[in-house]
């Protein structure tokens, strides 16, 4: 193990130190770290779409801090180590990928396979089989194994993914794009009828087909949102350096006028 490793380890062990360590850090859950887990992921993926990588290095530092203090609150209740969390993913990946380490053994890498994409595909489902066997939760539902707390756009993907490989999917984007008008037509009948039970359901209905779309271009949705909202928070910024320059504040602006500072931003490429 690195020194860089465990010197961190050791500083998360001071910190949980129950006599002289940090009395935040030592009153800290599972459940209580686990939103900052989540905010630390996003960061990282915001230095990514921002290409920041100073920030990325910090904040993968961040995200790392966040699996070493599960590690330590584990160790302490005897449950498991860091060191037990490493090698289960080192050996789940040498268990998933024969077609690179042959039969598992790492010290077989770079031995010639000839698999195609489709052969690796069709052995990766397999193993995957293998492991839910072991575990006893082949009977479970496909679904059950996609986390229920996972962000809404991100868990609906996964689902469209997992009743795809079943078989449970359009083979053309025409279909696709219908089930969005259809969805969309609902959604306007209910915003008539002023229904707000039923306008939540059809909103939630056109996200899941629009996130359905998305996933038929590999594309995320929760990256192509946040680059919109990267880009909507760079053009509003231009707005804002404008309706300045005039000396006024936006609230003294009209809607039209804001319009054409915005469409000013589209046009220096904002």
């Amino acid at each position: 193990m690195s020194d860089a490793i465990t010197r961190l380890r050791h500083l998360m062990a001071c910190l949980r130190d129950k006599q002289h360590g940090c009395p935040w850090d030592q009153q800290q859950t599972y459940k209580s770290i686990a939103p900052y887990t989540l905010e630390e992921a996003y960061e990282v993926l915001d230095a990514i779409e921002r290409e920041d990588f100073d920030h990325l290095k910090e904040e993968l530092g961040d995200l790392l801090f966040q699996v070493i203090f599960y590690a330590q609150m584990a160790e302490e209740e005897q449950r498991f180590s860091f060191d037990d969390i490493a090698d289960g993913i080192v050996e789940k990946m040498l268990r998933r990928h024969p077609h690179v380490f042959p039969e598992g053994d790492m010290s077989r890498f770079g031995e010639p396979i000839a698999l195609s994409d489709a052969e690796i595909s069709a052995q990766w489902q397999q193993i995957k089989a293998q492991e839910k066997a072991q575990k006893g939760t082949l009977d479970q539902s496909l679904l059950d194994e996609i986390p229920a707390s996972m962000p809404a756009l991100m868990q609906a993907v996964k689902i469209q993914k997992k009743v795809s490989k079943v078989g449970f999917d359009w083979s053309d984007i025409g279909p696709v794009f219908a089930k969005i008008r259809e969805e969309l037509d609902e959604l306007e009948e209910a915003i008539t009828e002023q229904d707000r039970p039923h306008i939540e359901e059809e909103m939630g209905d056109v996200l899941f087909a629009v996130s359905n779309l998305a996933r038929h271009f590999s594309v995320s949705p929760d990256v192509a949102l946040n680059k919109t909202n990267v880009k909507f928070r760079r053009r509003f910024g231009r707005i804002e350096a404008l309706v300045s320059m005039q000396g006024k504040t936006l609230a003294e602006c009209s809607l039209a006028e804001l319009d054409a500072y915005w469409d000013q931003a589209k046009r220096e490429g904002l």
